[in-house]
């Protein structure tokens, strides 16, 4: 076991390697708790898990909550009054706010369109006359939909955001590129964001020492699809002080392993890294294999919503159940699953005009498709503790996906 500390309450020891690849199992200790790695954080966007209560989150053995410092800016005082993130939000585990960077793009070149992983054909970037983000040197100007109001983001807005939340881990500020940016593009947007991660870790480094107390920084990563580009990003954020690495990007699914790969060749083992915005299963599997630490992702509670259940042997849609009494999963350890629901019995809740029925739809079917993502990084930590990760591996993919390992 060998144990990494730096200068405040945030550590990280490896527990066990998968032999011959970048992958391991650990322990990320924080000043709430530990997450013991492989790990799942839900995603509380607001402070809060979507129909869920942070009961439901113990019960689904969720061991982190990450939130987003975009969304929580403009009510974050409000948050430091109460005593930070734990104490406001009501969960008292491990918490991560995310920078924003989606939100820029998804505001900027990705405007009205959904980020997805599968190759689209002529994908292109939004007009520039039509997005509600403009990104320069200083950071991004940006009109709120939400608010109808104008308002700027850079690297030491997004810090004082970050810090008055008070998370337990932090991301640096960082330009997300789109699928369709070129390679131009990405080297313009990587030099920003280099810039942009010194002086976020100055602007976090300022705000600690006033605050008497470190809160833990991960630096993000980009480069888009583009070895060069991944490796020396990479090289240059392993000099850097950071606490550990946000693993970032639009990624092409077929060329996520190859590019965790590199960046995870590049950055010091002795540091977490996190994988942001992905949670099928494969995706978890490939990224813990080349090296990725933790996951989020709304996607398993988002498609509870729409009728998206998984099973041991592949997701469902619940729409093709009227009247059912098939069990959701008999290998299912959720507390939805051990209190009998079948599936016709959360359709007819999920089709129903009574919207307190449909309500209770979404949170026995989010209760159900968080507790079995975070089951599945459980099962896969227990693989590499026991050395059956590659066995592990072969079984689920066949079983999900109807495929073998690749």
């Amino acid at each position: 076991m060998t144990t990494y500390k730096n200068n405040n309450t945030f550590s990280f020891e490896i527990t066990k390697r998968i032999p011959g690849k970048l992958g391991r199992a650990g322990i990320i200790h924080t000043p709430h708790g530990d997450i013991k790695t492989p790990a799942f954080m839900a995603v509380g966007t607001n402070g809060a898990v979507r129909f869920m209560s942070m009961e439901d989150l113990n019960a689904v053995n969720a061991q982190a909550m990450l939130s987003n410092g975009y969304h929580l800016r403009n009510i974050s005082p409000e948050i430091a009054e109460k005593g930070g993130l734990a104490a406001w939000s009501g969960w008292d585990g491990p918490t991560l706010t995310d920078s924003g960077g989606f939100q820029v793009m998804s505001l900027g070149s990705g405007c009205g369109k959904v980020v997805s992983m599968k190759r689209e054909q002529g994908v292109v970037n939004a007009d520039p006359k039509e997005r509600l983000a403009h990104v320069s040197e200083d950071g991004v100007q940006f009109h709120d939909p939400f608010t109808d109001q104008e308002d700027f983001i850079g690297p030491e807005e997004s810090m004082q955001i970050q810090c008055r939340i008070g998370a337990d881990i932090h991301m640096a500020y960082d330009e997300l590129t789109s699928l369709a940016d070129s390679y131009e593009y990405n080297v313009e947007a990587l030099a920003r964001t280099e810039r942009w991660a010194q002086r976020s870790l100055d602007e976090h480094k300022k705000l600690c020492d006033q605050l008497g107390y470190h809160q833990s920084l991960y630096g993000v990563l980009q480069g888009g699809r583009w070895e060069d580009l991944r490796r020396s990003t990479a090289k240059k954020f392993a000099e850097m002080d950071f606490d550990g690495y946000g693993l970032g990007g639009a990624f092409l699914k077929e060329s996520l392993g190859e590019i965790l790969r590199w960046c995870c060749e590049e950055l010091p083992e002795n540091k977490p890294r996190h994988l942001l915005g992905l949670s099928h299963p494969d995706d978890i599997l490939i990224g813990t294999e080349m090296g990725a630490d933790t996951f989020d992702c709304v996607a398993p509670t988002r498609e509870a919503r729409h009728g998206k259940l998984y099973t041991k042997y592949g997701p469902f849609n619940l729409a093709k159940f009227s009247n059912s009494t098939e069990l959701i999963d008999e290998h299912c350890d959720c507390p939805t699953c051990k209190a009998g629901w079948t599936r016709g019995a959360l359709r007819e809740l999920w089709k129903s005009p009574d919207l307190e029925k449909k309500r209770q739809y979404y949170n026995l079917s989010s209760i159900h498709n968080l507790r079995f993502i975070v089951r599945l990084t459980e099962e896969i930590r227990a693989a590499i503790e026991n050395g059956t990760f590659e066995e592990y591996k072969a079984e689920f993919l066949q079983n999900y996906y109807h495929t073998n390992a690749k």
